[in-house]
C-alpha cells in the first residue's frame, strides 16, 4: 500500500470512485478514440446509476471525454462545455451481468465516423480498470503503457508480436490473451515497463494476421498519448 492508496488521487468532486474513477474512464476512452466525440452514450450500472447523479458521475465521465482530468476545475461544468462543443449526450442506465457495481458502458462516435464501445468499472481510490472494447475482453487499467492488437485467431501469433517486442527492446510487463472463438477474432493486451517505440507499434501493424495495434500512454499529453490503426 502506498500514500495515494491512503489518501486517494488529487481530484474534483465527493467521491474518488464515483467521481475522479469516472472522469479517468472518460480520458481512457477519449485516447482509445483517437479524438474527442462528437456524440457519446453514456450507460451507467449498478452503484453508478443509483447514487452516480449525486456524485457528478454523468459530469465527471463527459470532463473526461472532453480531455479533463480528474483535478480540473471546470469538472462541475462539463456537461454545459460538451453542448457548447457539439457533443451530443444520451446518459441512461443499463444492467450488466457480473459487472463491478460501478461500471458504466460508453459508445462513441467521432467525426471521421469511427466508433467504440468501453466497458470500465472504477475500482476506489481513481484506480479504473477497462473490462471490454467493442463487445471483445480487454482487461487493463492504463497505469502503464498498455498495447491492444486484435489480430487473426492462429498459430504463432503471440509469437511474432513477442519478438518483434524483443527486437525492439520492450519490456513485457504483463500480457492477457482473449478470443471471442477458436480461429475467429483475439485480442492481446502488453502493458509494458516502458514507453514503447513508434517503430515497434509500425512493425506490428505490418504483421500478417494483425487487424489493428492500439497503444496507449496515458502519461503522454494531449491525442498523442494513443496511437491507433
Amino acid at each position: 500500500m502506498n500514500i495515494f492508496d491512503i489518501m486517494g488521487p488529487i481530484m474534483v468532486g465527493p467521491s474518488s470512485s464515483h467521481t475522479a474513477g469516472a472522469a479517468r474512464i472518460g480520458l481512457i476512452t477519449r485516447r482509445l478514440l483517437g479524438a474527442q466525440p462528437v456524440e457519446a452514450q453514456l450507460l451507467l450500472h449498478g452503484s453508478f446509476a443509483a447514487t452516480g447523479a449525486g456524485h457528478g458521475t454523468d459530469r465527471a465521465l463527459v470532463a473526461g471525454l472532453l480531455g479533463m482530468a480528474p483535478d480540473n476545475p471546470d469538472l462541475p461544468r462539463s456537461l454545459q462545455l460538451a453542448r457548447e462543443a457539439g457533443m451530443a449526450l444520451h446518459i441512461g442506465r443499463t444492467e450488466l451481468r457480473g459487472a463491478h457495481p460501478n461500471t458504466v458502458l460508453l459508445r462513441v462516435r467521432r467525426a471521421d465516423g469511427k466508433t467504440m464501445e468501453v466497458n470500465a468499472s472504477s475500482l476506489g481510490g481513481g484506480r479504473v480498470r477497462v473490462n471490454a472494447i467493442d463487445g471483445l475482453e480487454a482487461s487493463f487499467t492504463g497505469d502503464l503503457p498498455t498495447l491492444i492488437i486484435r489480430n487473426e485467431d492462429r498459430p504463432g501469433a503471440v509469437a511474432e508480436v513477442s519478438a518483434i517486442l524483443s527486437r525492439r527492446k520492450v519490456n513485457i510487463a504483463t500480457m492477457q490473451l482473449y478470443r471471442n472463438m477458436r480461429g475467429g477474432l483475439a485480442v492481446m493486451v502488453l502493458e509494458s515497463d516502458q514507453d514503447i517505440w513508434q517503430e515497434a507499434v509500425e512493425e506490428l501493424r505490418e504483421c500478417p494476421g494483425i487487424v489493428q495495434v492500439t497503444y496507449l500512454n496515458m502519461e503522454e499529453g494531449g491525442e498523442d498519448g494513443v496511437s491507433i490503426h
